[in-house]
């Protein structure tokens, strides 16, 4: 976030006002001292005695602010999330005014009317985070003109709070496109369960259902044959992110890799559909996009690892990776062949990897 021209690192600062008011002071007292005039020493006498008031009442409201994170919503990398401060004046005496709140964390700087002695305020921030990860609000500058304007009075005040900030999403639609899973009703598992198309017929066993006895095939051949359908399957998609990154990968080919699994589990939780987050010693499980937080914040501690970590991939997991076969990388997936069922990375000299369910990127990262 820029630095407000106002902002400064010190403790006070002379506003324009003030700049001017001290001045005309200082011509007023010289002509008191020339002329040796009752008024002008009593206007002089005013006058500082209303710069020292300036003083004493920023610096006494100021000094009694106490700041606490009530509550905060959730945060995406990139993107503005709502927060909520409790702001405390513990003053007895001094109201404060005009108070804007400065942070590195804050989109925008944050006006506080006014916080009257032993009361409190609770009010909206907008906040920004730059990247993912766990982040900690240490201190806020708060700055104010209160009571006159002639000085521009600043105290940082410690706050002690913890955000766990959510993967970038991407926002890109033809990026987003790339993995963006085409689903139906349902989709044959090709194996035998229950469902309604045809699969492969056998002869009947004892304990076989008569529900399932083909007839007209029965009386063609003379015997019992049973007809198995293809069992339908759920809707669950299985996600592995593979957090080994070789020597030559940069941070930022990591973390575009963490943003495109999250997008791609936002977009289909947002389908309703059911999502398998496997990571190196975790497993989740969302059912709902509502209780998909999990998952989310399991992305936003994911770290990089060092050694290869072997993982079982069927045919139907979606693997992301930033090891692609032949060093070729595309939007956070590796582009590669599809892995044989019950295969794992660790049982070849390539990573295997899975692209999407959709058509294949035609164009390759410059």
């Amino acid at each position: 976030m820029t630095a407000l021209p106002w902002t400064f690192d010190g403790v006070v600062r002379l506003t324009r006002v003030g700049t001017t008011y001290i001045i005309f002071t200082i011509i007023i007292g010289f002509a008191a001292l020339n002329t040796g005039n009752n008024a002008l020493y009593i206007g002089l006498t005013f006058m500082l005695g209303c710069l020292l008031l300036s003083g004493i009442a920023s610096k006494g409201g100021l000094k009694h602010l106490t700041v606490e994170l009530v509550t905060h919503g959730e945060a995406w990398a990139g993107q503005p999330s709502r927060a909520k401060l409790r702001i405390s004046n513990q003053s007895r005496i001094w109201n404060v005014r005009d108070v804007v709140i400065v942070a590195d964390e804050l989109e925008t700087p944050v006006l506080v009317p006014v916080v009257r002695t032993r009361d409190a305020v609770e009010l909206e921030v907008p906040l920004l985070f730059l990247r993912r990860g766990r982040v900690e609000l240490r201190k806020l500058d708060f700055y104010t003109r209160y009571p006159f304007g002639f000085f521009l009075k600043k105290r940082r005040i410690r706050v002690a709070s913890e955000v766990v900030v959510f993967p970038r999403l991407l926002e890109e639609e033809a990026t987003r496109a790339r993995f963006r899973p085409v689903t139906g009703e349902m989709d044959a598992a090709n194996r035998p369960g229950p469902g309604s198309e045809i699969h492969s017929f056998r002869e009947y066993v004892r304990g076989d259902s008569m529900r399932q006895v083909y007839w007209k095939k029965s009386a063609a051949v003379g015997r019992w044959i049973i007809k198995q359908t293809d069992m339908e399957a759920a809707r669950v998609v299985n996600v592995i992110v593979d957090t080994y990154r070789a020597k030559g990968v940069s941070d930022d080919e990591f973390e575009e890799m963490i943003s495109a699994a999250a997008t791609f589990i936002h977009d289909l939780t947002g389908r309703g559909l059911d999502v398998i987050l496997t990571l190196p010693r975790t497993t989740l499980r969302a059912r709902t996009e509502q209780n998909a937080t999990p998952l989310f914040r399991a992305l936003a501690l994911a770290e990089p690892t060092h050694e290869p970590v072997e993982h079982v991939v069927d045919r139907d997991t979606v693997v992301f990776s930033v090891q692609g076969l032949g060093g070729r990388r595309l939007g956070g997936w590796a582009e590669g062949p599809h892995p044989s069922p019950g295969s794992s990375p660790a049982s070849s000299n390539h990573r295997p990897t899975a692209q999407p369910p959709t058509a294949q990127p035609k164009a390759e990262r410059p």
